[in-house]
């Protein structure tokens, strides 16, 4: 793969994925309680999943703790529901595909060959995320 993913496009496995810096293996777990990807203060009521590479990629690049960012295959073990963080007002309708379960989510896979944002890309999302956490719109519906 040599190319940036594409906003909205559900990747071509058609399975779920989940984008992190943690190191998992086929057949762990993702469950609810641990701590957000995105604030390291919070403990998650959700696990959060997507059908876009996309997404996953965002979720693997903005982690919080070290290492690299990781996109992973799941399947969920019970119902997901859209994520409202995204398709109440932001992205009506649900174009990212994203989703949420609090039930857990087995790793089948590992994505290994996926390109990531450009710099400035990255840098723009940071600074979108700082300046809505300095106005207090950081707000996660978890």
């Amino acid at each position: 793969m040599t190319n940036s993913p594409k906003p909205f496009e559900p990747h071509e496995s058609g399975a779920l994925l989940h984008g992190t810096k943690a190191d998992l293996e086929v057949g762990d777990l993702l469950v609810p309680g641990h701590r957000m990807n995105y604030d390291a203060g919070r403990n998650a009521n959700h696990v959060y999943v997507t059908e876009t590479l996309d997404a996953a990629t965002w979720g693997a690049e903005m982690a919080v703790g070290e290492g690299r960012g990781r996109i992973y295959l799941v399947e969920p073990t019970g119902p997901v529901e859209d994520d409202p963080n995204v398709t109440d007002k932001r992205l009506p309708g649900n174009p990212t595909r994203s989703y949420r379960t609090r039930e857990p989510v087995r790793i089948v896979g590992e994505i290994t060959d996926w390109v990531g944002h450009s710099p400035e890309q990255i840098q723009a999302m940071r600074d979108t995320l700082a300046d809505l956490a300095r106005r207090g719109l950081d707000v996660i519906y978890d």
